[in-house]
């Protein structure tokens, strides 16, 4: 069952497609994250504005590294040492489309820890969009049926898994300053 939503999910991020799926905080909106017109679709069904930006979910260190090429040796060790959902802000990405890079030029990428989200973006072979699933400025849903009917009929394709899961809370948040410093934004 796993492997053939898994299938599915591929086969509509390759299509350009935008998906609603569990991740390891939040049901998320998600799509391509290096295709611009895919992720142009997920801001407008968020009814956001393209000047904030998203998170990205990638599946190790070595597909971060694709899109961050400047990562110091202490912010490689940190990431070894977090055992909770936590996005990092990092500087001078590459190989994404400007619409999901912030205008101070830094994107927002957390490593999945969720066997869904890692098997996916393993198969699918590229990062994935990550928004929380609902319209810019409404509450974030902590669960399937939380989820606004706009919603689920703007998006392509739903990940049947976990719907009757709540989730604990969002990813903590942080930054990596010039100076190499840890910055909390989210805890």
């Amino acid at each position: 069952m796993l492997q053939k939503i898994i299938k599915e999910s591929v086969l509509a991020l390759r299509k350009g497609d935008t998906i609603l799926y569990p991740t390891d905080t939040v049901w998320g909106i998600g799509c391509d994250a290096t295709s611009e017109s895919a992720v142009a679709k997920v801001f407008k069904i968020k009814q956001r504005a393209e000047s904030k930006s998203l998170i990205i979910l990638v599946d190790g260190i070595e597909m971060l590294k694709k899109y961050v090429p400047k990562i110091s040796k202490e912010t490689l060790e940190f990431i070894e040492t977090i055992s909770k959902p936590t996005t990092i802000i990092y500087q001078n990405p590459k190989g994404l489309p400007k619409n999901v890079i912030a205008k101070d030029n830094t994107v927002a990428i957390r490593i999945v820890q969720n066997k869904f989200c890692e098997q996916l973006i393993q198969q699918f072979g590229k990062p994935i969009i990550s928004t929380s699933a609902n319209i810019s400025g409404k509450p974030t849903p902590k669960s399937f049926i939380e989820i606004d009917t706009a919603i689920l009929d703007s998006v392509d394709y739903i990940v049947n898994l976990q719907q009757n899961e709540v989730s604990k809370k969002s990813s903590t948040i942080l930054k990596i300053a010039d100076s190499g410093e840890i910055i909390v934004l989210r805890n």
